[in-house]
Formats: C-alpha cells, structure tokens, sequence
C-alpha cells in the first residue's frame, strides 16, 4: 500500500468518538519511526479504538505524516519538536486528544527536552488532568545511547516532585510512555539492567505517582515489547498516575504489535477525572 492509499483510507473513520462522562480513556504506543504509509495505518487504527486521549512515543522526526493523519480522524495533536536541540534529528512525543482542549505545557530540562510532551487537558465538564508523555532512551551496547538514558531519567527524576504543581490541574495527573525500564521483580528477570534504572522506576512512586498497571493488575504478568532473537518479553511501556486510585483499569493491548502497526503492544487504562490530584 502506498503513502497516497493509506491517506485516502485514513478519511473512512470509525463514526463519531463517544466520551465518557467523569472518565478519560488513555492510550500510549510507540510508533516506531512509522513511515507515512504506516503512520496513516496507525492513526486508522486509534481512531477505531475507545481512547480519548492518546500518547505516541518514538515519533518520526518531524512528526508532520502521524500529526496530519490524526488531525484527519478529528484529534487536536501537540507534538514536540528537536529544531535547535544541537544535534541530528530525534525521535519525538505527539500527544492526541479528541476530547476537551489541549493547553500544551512546556517543561523544562536540560537533556532532550523533546522526547516529553506535557498538556494541560480542559475538560467539558469544568474539571482539567494533566498528561505527560514520556520516551526515554533506549539501553543498548553503544555507550552514547546509555549515557542519553541515564541524563534524560535524571532529568525526568528531578523534575518529577514539581511536576503536578507545573501542570496546575483540578484532577489526575498521568504519565504515559515507552521509558525503556521494567519494574523490580520484573518477570522474567532481565540481568542487564542495572540498579540506576530499577531507582529510576521508584522515583514515580518517591513523587506520588503510582504504577496504574500494578495498582490494577496486582499479580499479572505482561509484556509491551518481546525480543527479536530471544523472545523474552519486557515491561516497558508504563502509565503512572498521580493519584493512582484514580486509575479504574490499565493493561495491554496487542494488536498493534501482532498486526503490524508497531513492535510494541498499546497500553490503556480509564482515569476518573473527578479524583484529586494532591
């Protein structure tokens, strides 16, 4: 299929997108550097699902084919930009939301501040929750790439404890994202993280922010992304929220992964906006 095909597809819609009243439905995928064709698929695809709100990670540079393709099936799209970050072309977060307004947020950090996207959503119904996009980089044997993950989640740590007071919502604040780090006693046990990306992990729990997957799914194990050659899945793609009792479900979705559209799983969870944010 071509780029022009997947675009004419991408106007068939999924009909007119339903909210639910006190709650917002949140979807975070890493798209994988989606070529235009693909990137018309993905938006295809969202647009079916139940999600008001969707958080992208791993965003082509540039972003322009995803953001169109979104803004065709009615999503108001703020996605960050890495023009003057002092280096090659980056990867970038796109948040989408089809509910309420978007009040994009800038949060300052001195190490690749576009892989986050922050927005203060203003709901309909008076009350306002924030979003945070969060795409930390990957761990791998090339000693640049591990320095950049570890400087980004120290400046995600740091930033944390003033986080909710940045946003300035009346309800819940969610952090969603692929940040390239599972949980402690993560099953199965992978021996090559270490210890600063386990501390990395609790730093969310240390600000408030709870692990909406665990707090839902006390003793499930699943898996966002498996490995090429050894199959073994990873934990990857996380939703913490702030405070974590607003978070009614979250799990995995993986279509997305098995049909083609990504090498990771969706990750969704339903958030009570009513909830405080203290």
């Amino acid at each position: 299929m071509t780029s022009s095909d997947a675009r004419q597809l991408s106007f068939l819609g999924a009909g007119e997108h339903q909210a639910q009243p006190g709650r917002v439905r949140l979807m975070t995928l890493n798209a994988q550097h989606a070529s235009p064709a693909r990137s018309y698929k993905q938006a295809a695809w969202l647009a079916g699902q139940d999600a008001d709100v969707a958080v992208l990670t791993e965003v082509a540079a540039g972003g322009a084919a995803l953001t169109q393709a979104l803004s065709e099936h009615g999503f108001a799209v703020h996605c960050t930009d890495d023009r003057g970050a002092g280096r090659g072309a980056d990867y970038l977060t796109l948040i989408a939301t089809r509910i309420g307004q978007a009040e994009p947020v800038e949060i300052r950090w001195p190490h690749l501040p576009h892989r986050c996207a922050a927005v203060r959503l203003h709901l309909d119904d008076g009350f306002s929750v924030g979003v945070v996009g969060l795409y930390v980089p990957s761990r791998g044997p090339n000693a640049r790439r591990n320095v950049d993950k570890r400087l980004f989640q120290d400046a995600v740590t740091a930033q944390l404890p003033a986080l909710a007071g940045a946003l300035a919502v009346t309800g819940p604040v969610a952090i969603a994202g692929d940040l390239n780090v599972v949980e402690p006693g993560h099953q199965p046990h992978h021996a090559v993280f270490g210890r600063w990306e386990y501390d990395f992990y609790r730093a969310f729990a240390a600000a408030g922010y709870g692990d909406a997957f665990r707090h839902c799914n006390l003793d499930l194990a699943d898996h966002s992304w498996y490995g090429r050659r050894s199959g073994q899945g990873y934990r990857f793609d996380h939703i913490f929220c702030r405070p974590v009792e607003a978070a009614l479900d979250c799990g995995y979705d993986h279509e997305p992964r098995t049909i083609g559209l990504s090498d990771h799983a969706a990750m969704t969870a339903t958030i009570a906006v009513t909830s405080s944010a203290s």
